[in-house]
């Protein structure tokens, strides 16, 4: 008898075990979740995921941060969040158990990751307003009492020492006030969550309204009509333009902005600028537009890599712009060599003005691909700079320019180790045949994209093993802004190849087999892929 009371208590031990750690799991959601729904009175971006991961993408290593761009693609803010998301819930179990035995620690200690979310919040650079804090301090408050209230329905009260057991007292914990309070408090921060999930997804409407409302003017000075043969018909091979849903992403941004255009401004100030402006979206409608076809690379895309996107793009002149606010470049006497935009992410990107004021269609960009820009793109204005990597040149969501010195300020990316300067390398991509393809013997189709952005691509080059550099067929030019398609006929013999890749810009310039990493100024090397031909 005595031997089944001692396993019936130890039962009941390991089911309050459990209770407990479900304890600390439901606060911590009804803590999220009441961020959640007190974030759509703020604004999205001061939720505790989001404020944590921004903070988290602020400090992780550069090296750390490429990785996790090779590694998951567009996909990486979403596995942060989710990483974010499995430790908060280890924590929360953690502060479940430590509650069973010190009730006030374990609430204590939900308050204070609101307190580091709060905190998280209102040092993020796009933050304005002390009331960022608002969600994680309400929401931690929240986790806080229902951890301690569920704590009370899992204390043991005493009960009469049965006869021949230990006198000790012992006692029963309150289950079905404990089920009854966990299974209200689970419906609750369900409701709360989703409600405010919903609200934050209905938050940017005026901004989708301002969008859709968009009519884009004709362009001042319209696009060069794309030659034909400038794709090779070879399956498997990148398309000449890059549609909008395909192109690729890269940005720190957890919670796309969704910015009106019928409320957005750009500031132009700083050294060197005589007459300060304050510019609308509609002012740059007004404006006589140009039309360009350009391509964009990204400084974390690795040899061979799919970060690279050719589009055809409507903005305003920034030469013309600057120009008309005093600004000269430093090789005819203006103060300032970087420009310095801003997004109202909190985002810094740095510049060379003579980049910008050497001729190039250097750009305020309005459209995409003949519509406007996507939210994921920058809507509602953008920046591009032809022949620089994005984090040099491609500001999304910009809201501000300010002409100053590489000396006086480093942007974002630099603070982290990346290049103040940094020219797109001479490079070039092998699409088809795939790594570790299987092709039949005969004549294989190798084929590719290269891209040397404001030099133009002259020429590219295929070897097969250690054999000679043989010419590709280059598909017709469109501008030296735009990749390059290219195309070889091989005569593939049975058995295991190495297939290689080489592109020469119109300087002359051979791309180097010299393989560096994307830090930091951008990957080198030649792109090579290995198939088994049967």
């Amino acid at each position: 008898m005595k031997t089944e009371r001692k396993a019936s208590w130890r039962r009941v031990d390991w089911w309050r075990l459990l209770a407990g750690a479900l304890s600390g799991a439901l606060a911590g959601f009804a803590a999220l979740a009441a961020a959640e729904l007190i974030s759509s009175a703020v604004r999205p971006e001061s939720g505790p995921v989001v404020a944590v991961g921004g903070a988290a993408i602020d400090r992780t290593p550069a090296a750390v941060k490429d990785w996790a761009i090779q590694r998951f693609g567009t996909d990486d803010k979403l596995v942060l969040q989710l990483g974010i998301l499995a430790v908060l819930a280890l924590l929360a179990l953690v502060l479940g158990l430590l509650a069973l035995r010190r009730r006030r620690t374990g609430s204590a200690g939900v308050l204070l990751f609101g307190v580091v979310g709060a905190l998280a919040a209102v040092t993020r650079p796009d933050s304005t307003s002390p009331l960022d804090a608002m969600p994680s301090l309400v929401g931690a408050a929240v986790g806080a009492v229902l951890l301690y209230v569920l704590m009370g329905r899992l204390i043991p009260h005493p009960v009469p020492a049965a006869a021949g057991l230990d006198p000790a007292p012992r006692g029963e914990w309150d289950r079905r006030g404990f089920l009854l309070a966990a299974s209200a408090a689970a419906a609750a921060s369900t409701g709360a969550g989703v409600l405010g999930k919903s609200l934050n997804a209905a938050s940017g409407k005026d901004a989708v309204a301002s969008r859709a409302g968009v009519v884009l003017p004709a362009p001042a000075s319209a696009a060069a009509a794309v030659p034909r043969g400038v794709r090779p018909k070879v399956p498997g091979l990148s398309s000449f333009v890059t549609s909008n849903k395909d192109f690729y992403r890269v940005d720190t941004a957890l919670v796309v902005p969704k910015v009106n255009a019928d409320t957005w401004r750009l500031r132009i100030h700083g050294k060197g600028v005589a007459r300060e402006r304050t510019i609308s979206y509609a002012d740059l409608l007004r404006r006589d537009l140009n039309e360009r076809d350009i391509t964009l690379t990204c400084v974390s895309n690795e040899v061979g890599g799919p970060y690279a996107g050719n589009a055809r793009w409507l903005g305003v002149p920034l030469a013309e712009l600057l120009e008309e606010c005093g600004v000269r470049p430093p090789s005819r006497g203006g103060p300032a060599d970087q420009l310095v935009s801003r997004s109202v992410d909190g985002m810094t990107i740095g510049t060379p003005v003579d980049d910008v004021l050497d001729g190039r269609d250097a750009m305020l960009a309005v459209g995409m691909n003949g519509e406007p820009l996507p939210f994921t793109h920058g809507f509602p204005v953008r920046m591009l700079v032809p022949g620089l990597y994005g984090y040099v040149s491609a500001c999304k969501w910009i809201k501000d320019i300010e002409l100053t010195t590489f000396d006086s300020y480093d942007s974002y990316w630099v603070k982290r180790d990346w290049a103040r300067k940094a020219p797109i390398k001479t490079q070039s991509r092998i699409d088809t045949p795939r790594p570790f393809a299987r092709p039949r013997a005969g004549t294989v189709m190798v084929a590719g994209v290269a891209w040397a952005q404001h030099r133009g691509v002259d020429k590219v080059e295929v070897r097969v093993d250690d054999g000679p550099w043989r010419p590709a067929d280059l598909a017709a030019e469109n501008t030296r802004d735009t990749w390059r398609l290219w195309s070889f006929p091989w005569q593939a013999a049975s058995g295991g190849h190495t297939l290689s890749v080489r592109a020469t810009d119109r300087t002359g310039t051979v791309q180097t087999d010299e393989r560096t990493r994307t830090i930091p100024d951008g990957a080198s090397g030649w792109h090579s892929v290995v198939v088994t031909v049967d």
